[in-house]
């Protein structure tokens, strides 16, 4: 899927790198906790998230993801976006909620963690 793909879906409003909305994306992860993001997630490439400060953009940066997605309407900063910038990490927010964000991307074929047995 596209990053353009995923602005379509969810009615996201592109905040930084929109030259970036071209890259391809294979997986997501809908999550406030950091901690999490980073004990548990692997080879995510999208970030959906209600959380607003500069450790989403690290984190997202720490696990090369390529896009966040702040649900709720969340705004982040303009140190934030400068910090997405730098890593040519698309931004965009969306009014509808994680679970509906999630759902609707799963369900048109973006998945999650995939574990191999």
């Amino acid at each position: 899927m596209k990053i353009d793909d995923i602005k379509n879906l969810l009615d996201a409003e592109v905040l930084c790198c929109e030259e970036n909305l071209d890259r391809s994306v294979f997986s997501a992860c809908g999550c406030d906790l950091m901690s999490d993001v980073l004990a548990y997630v692997k080879d995510q490439a999208v970030l959906l998230t209600g959380l607003v400060n500069p450790q989403v953009v690290r984190t997202a940066e720490m696990m090369d993801m390529v896009c966040i997605v702040f649900v709720r309407s969340k705004t982040p900063t303009e140190a934030m976006l400068a910090l997405a910038e730098e890593s040519g990490i698309v931004v965009m927010k969306t009014e509808k909620r994680l679970y509906e964000a999630c759902g609707l991307l799963y369900s048109n074929g973006l998945i999650g963690n995939v574990t191999k047995k």
